[in-house]
């Protein structure tokens, strides 16, 4: 929390909002409070409607306190593309897919009257995700190759590169497996240099070959995910994916896989090394390869209370 507030005295905006999407499941609810009135107060005197947006989704997501009405005022009597942006943005997070279109399809009429070329990209692929969300993947797809088009003519790369990588995710999704992972292939080379965008594409290769129960070729994907996310925004992500798999092994009872596996974690993560061990015990007691002292004394190593509550998860998975 202490950090939280430094970033809000140091009128950081941006650091805010990244402090809030990690750190905010750790707050109990007066710190919560506290930290969302402050950080309400720093978006509206700074004129960040993106960290307005988070605060405003965390007001009603995890406090039941509703905040979208003054947003809407705001959007109405500010009538700007960023203001409208956001608020459009907002109902996609809620849920409120039509209203978020509705918004959007407003703002692609006003940007393309004013040939703003940037802002209709952005629109496009926004969009897009609202399609996608909607599981209408064809449509998706035309979008996100608009916005992608429209990166690539003003000269943005790396955007163009962040739509491409998506496009072929929505390719998956929409069945296209092989030229998912044609796209992502060609998509790999190009993206070395931005770690985000790696952690995305291998990412993406993860969940193909989960959804083919290809679990030894996934795990590696979210280890090669987790390498290249380490000090980055994506590291909570990519281990996020990793439990995912994990979860869904230990439910399957499919424990030689999480043992034989988790070796490569521990020698390419050192520094989470008694936490992988402590998942292998545990799937070792599970298949009747080792006792339960064995077990326990593994998973005391690991000190972390985050960590000790996963594996407490883990241990409890059935189907």
């Amino acid at each position: 929390m202490e950090e939280i507030l430094k970033a809000i005295e140091e009128r950081d905006c941006r650091k805010v909002a990244t402090l809030l999407y990690h750190k905010v499941d750790e707050l109990g609810d007066e710190e919560l409070k506290e930290v969302l009135e402050r950080a309400e107060k720093l978006a509206l005197e700074c004129d960040d409607f993106e960290l307005y947006k988070l605060v405003v989704y965390y007001f009603r997501e995890l406090l039941g306190v509703d905040r979208l009405e003054k947003f809407e005022e705001i959007a109405r009597e500010r009538d700007s593309f960023e203001v409208k942006f956001e608020l459009a943005d907002l109902y996609y997070l809620t849920g409120e897919l039509e209203k978020s279109l509705e918004i959007y399809r407003e703002l692609l009429e006003e940007e393309t009257e004013k040939g703003r070329k940037e802002n209709i990209a952005k629109v496009y692929y926004a969009m897009a995700l609202v399609h996608e969300e909607l599981q209408e993947y064809e449509k998706a797809l035309e979008l996100m190759e608009k916005a992608e088009k429209i990166h690539r003519e003003l000269g943005n790369e790396e955007e163009a590169l962040k739509v491409a990588v998506h496009r072929a995710y929505v390719l998956f999704e929409s069945g296209e497996t092989y030229g998912a992972k044609a796209m992502l292939a060609g998509l790999l080379p190009k993206v070395l240099d931005r770690k985000d965008l790696l952690v995305e594409v291998h990412l993406s290769f993860e969940e193909i070959f989960e959804e083919y129960e290809n679990y030894d070729v996934a795990l590696q994907e979210c280890l090669y995910a987790l390498i290249h996310a380490k000090g980055t925004d994506y590291e909570d992500v990519a281990f996020g994916s990793l439990m995912d798999v994990l979860w869904q092994l230990f439910l399957e009872d499919n424990f030689e896989t999480v043992y034989l596996n988790m070796g490569m974690f521990s020698e390419a993560l050192p520094e989470m090394a008694d936490f992988f061990e402590a998942v292998k015990g545990l799937a070792l007691y599970k298949d009747g390869k080792i006792e339960a002292e064995e077990m326990e004394k593994l998973v005391e190593k690991v000190k972390e209370k985050r960590l000790l509550d996963l594996l407490e998860i883990l241990g409890e998975a059935e189907l």
